[in-house]
């Protein structure tokens, strides 16, 4: 599916923001963990969450969807048992690897797959902590495939991350408690910590805290979790793709209602701002132990910054976006640190970089990042003109945003990646004046 820009798009009205994925899949698995009777409120009903009930349901988890679109866990008269199938995880990287870790902690026999994408997308920094642990991981070369066999998990764990990531620290942490083993890690950053306060939520025995500025995180052994019903607050960095619409479009204003305002999780909120977005927040409140709250935006002058250090770990997936509005900045802005983006779904610096010159945007790309020289004008082109997403969500929403402020229409092409993260992303911007035709 390959989708068109228009070229008078001018963004208004109230919209909800898309629950996250990144809670979506934890609560899943947590929950399914738990075995308890449970509800689900604001679940994402994308293709990363939905394969990664798939993998739970494929050893035992018996999830279910209601009428409501609510999700639903039932206490089991059965555990988890091995999975004689393949289970595969489709493009979840996040899936994926708190799958091996729960699967691993379980000491569970079970074989994992997932598309291209996911398959060539390394998974050594969850395959070393987990064989230190005692796992029995067979990959091949550190990516998909990747098999486990019954083992025991058994030693108290200390690991200090060699890269900030929330999915390994998420990883480990699962493994621990489903084998019943103390964790001790070290962040030498904070990363998101979704995880963690799900954790708490439950009840169990988590403390955090740090040292020499780096963050510490100490599951005890023993941890007596009760389940309670769960609502998903909405995804920021789905969020990012509306607000940087209104920044950078005629609107005189786009309310995003329920965007969940982890504190780990709005640096793009304190990168845009920084640049001069005019964003608002108001109905601050807590939702299953996530904050939330609903934000103003509206047009903006926006100017280039530099954007580097300890803020890259907390804005790395909204960075495609920032790029965009840094293309529509008055002046340079400098992206540092961000080597991790050449791992992700796809090498996204150099998507943006490709995408860029085929709009004819001044920039320059290096190993960890790029600069970008903007401009606040309309980008001129002569002719439409089409870019590849590279089966990346991010970059293809990326560029379809960029549509607003280009003379002529953008057609980005191989869009059904968008579904994984952000299933009603068509209809939801076309509610708010911006018409992309699918073709």
């Amino acid at each position: 599916m390959n989708l068109t820009t228009s070229t008078d798009g001018n963004i208004s009205g109230k919209v909800q923001c898309p629950g996250d994925k990144s809670i979506s899949q934890r609560i899943l698995i947590l929950g399914a963990f738990m075995n308890q009777d449970m509800v689900i409120d604001g679940f994402l009903h994308g293709e990363d969450p939905l394969s990664t009930m798939n993998a739970l349901n494929q050893i035992g988890a018996g999830i279910q969807i209601d009428e409501d679109d609510r999700v639903l866990l039932c206490k089991r008269n059965q555990s988890f048992h091995d999975s004689d199938n393949v289970i595969n995880l489709g493009n979840s990287g996040t899936g994926l690897r708190l799958m091996l870790g729960l699967a691993s902690g379980m000491g569970l026999k079970a074989s994992f797959v997932g598309d291209e994408s996911l398959s060539s997308r390394p998974m050594e920094r969850v395959i070393n902590p987990l064989a230190e642990m005692g796992a029995n991981i067979v990959s091949s070369e550190g990516k998909l495939p990747i098999s486990i066999s019954s083992s025991t998990i058994n030693m108290q764990y200390t690991y200090e991350l060699p890269i900030a990531s929330a999915q390994v620290k998420s990883c480990i942490l699962l493994a621990g408690l489903s084998a019943g083993i103390g964790i001790e890690i070290i962040e030498p950053i904070q990363t998101r910590d979704h995880t963690e306060r799900m954790l708490k939520n439950f009840g169990a025995n988590i403390k955090i805290t740090s040292l020499d500025g780096k963050n510490i995180i100490k599951l005890d052994s023993t941890n007596n979790l009760h389940a309670k019903n769960y609502t998903v607050v909405g995804d920021i960095s789905s969020a990012a793709f509306l607000i940087v619409a209104a920044l950078i479009s005629n609107s005189p204003g786009l309310e995003i209602i329920n965007v969940g305002m982890n504190p780990s999780r709005i640096g793009v909120l304190k990168a845009l701002r920084k640049m001069g977005a005019n964003i608002k927040l108001k109905n601050q409140r807590l939702v299953s132990g996530e904050p939330c709250a609903d934000l103003t935006v509206k047009k903006s002058k926006l100017k280039g910054v530099e954007l580097s250090g300890e803020i890259i770990p907390n804005i790395i997936d909204e960075i495609p976006i920032i790029s965009i509005a840094a293309a529509f900045a008055d002046g340079n802005t400098v992206i540092k640190d961000a080597a991790e983006l050449r791992v992700k779904e796809s090498d996204r610096l150099q998507a943006v970089s490709e995408g860029f010159s085929v709009l004819g945007i001044k920039h320059e790309n290096f190993e960890d990042g790029m600069s970008i020289q903007g401009s606040p004008n309309t980008l001129l082109i002569d002719q439409s003109v089409s870019i590849e997403s590279h089966d990346d969500h991010r970059i293809a929403m990326s560029f379809l945003i960029a549509g607003l402020k280009c003379s002529q229409s953008i057609t980005v092409r191989n869009c059904e990646n968008i579904f994984t993260s952000f299933p009603n992303f068509i209809e939801l911007i076309s509610s708010i004046g911006y018409e992309l035709e699918k073709q």
